[in-house]
């Protein structure tokens, strides 16, 4: 065997080996594409979905102020949720059909946070008439709501529709949460810390839950660097 060769070549061997060892994983940084959740505005979003004041908005959009009213005759406001990945829906107690499905989901989810700070759940009732607080409690203490991580609201009616229109984009009812509108959707929403939507998702389905675990993940890999 020729061994003039591999001393000639020696250097050469030295630098591939250098090479494989810095420039190649230096080249995958530069290269690779971080994955992130989408941030939507109502522009990106199905029109029937959104309040038409607003469905041209292609930038900023956020959750707007809200005050309602928990489980404990709490009042509930944006503060409730400063710094913190929540799920938003909608509801009502009385509810004997997408509901029920919906809040078993969401009650798995809340196990699966509920020792994780950053995670919390926000419900508005659609019927806030009929969902009186000892309504709620009772409500939440069937479905085992952790208090402090998951919020069950009443409020006024014009407010609860407005946010399902103009801020969450939930429901593809239109009207203005007068009497006679209904408001009732399937809809899971995450909302990031910002209070900007980062997801939407059929609430009940159980294989969409795991997505939204997933999808959270990633969501807080974006606080994490």
């Amino acid at each position: 065997m020729d061994f003039k060769f591999f001393k000639k070549s020696k250097s050469t061997f030295i630098f591939i080996l250098v090479f494989c060892a810095i420039g190649v994983p230096v080249f995958y940084h530069l290269v690779k594409v971080d994955k992130k959740l989408p941030i939507y505005n109502p522009a990106d979003i199905n029109p029937k979905l959104v309040d038409a004041s607003v469905r041209n908005k292609t930038k900023n959009h956020r959750v707007g102020e809200f005050k309602l009213i928990n489980q404990n005759g709490d009042t509930i406001t944006n503060a409730n949720y400063k710094g913190k990945i929540y799920i938003a829906d909608f509801f009502f107690t009385r509810c004997q059909t997408i509901c029920i499905a919906m809040a078993y989901n969401m009650s798995e989810l809340q196990e699966h946070y509920k020792n994780d700070d950053d995670i919390m759940f926000l419900s508005h009732s659609v019927t806030p008439v009929m969902d009186s607080v000892p309504q709620l409690r009772k409500y939440a203490d069937e479905k085992g709501v952790i208090d402090g991580k998951w919020n069950v609201t009443t409020g006024d009616k014009k407010h609860i529709y407005n946010l399902a229109r103009k801020h969450y984009f939930a429901v593809l009812d239109e009207g203005d949460g007068s009497e006679n509108d209904w408001v009732h959707t399937e809809n899971f929403v995450l909302i990031d810390k910002q209070g900007r939507i980062r997801g939407s998702y059929d609430g009940t389905k159980k294989e969409n839950m795991q997505k939204i675990i997933d999808d959270i993940t990633l969501l807080k890999e974006e606080y994490t660097k």
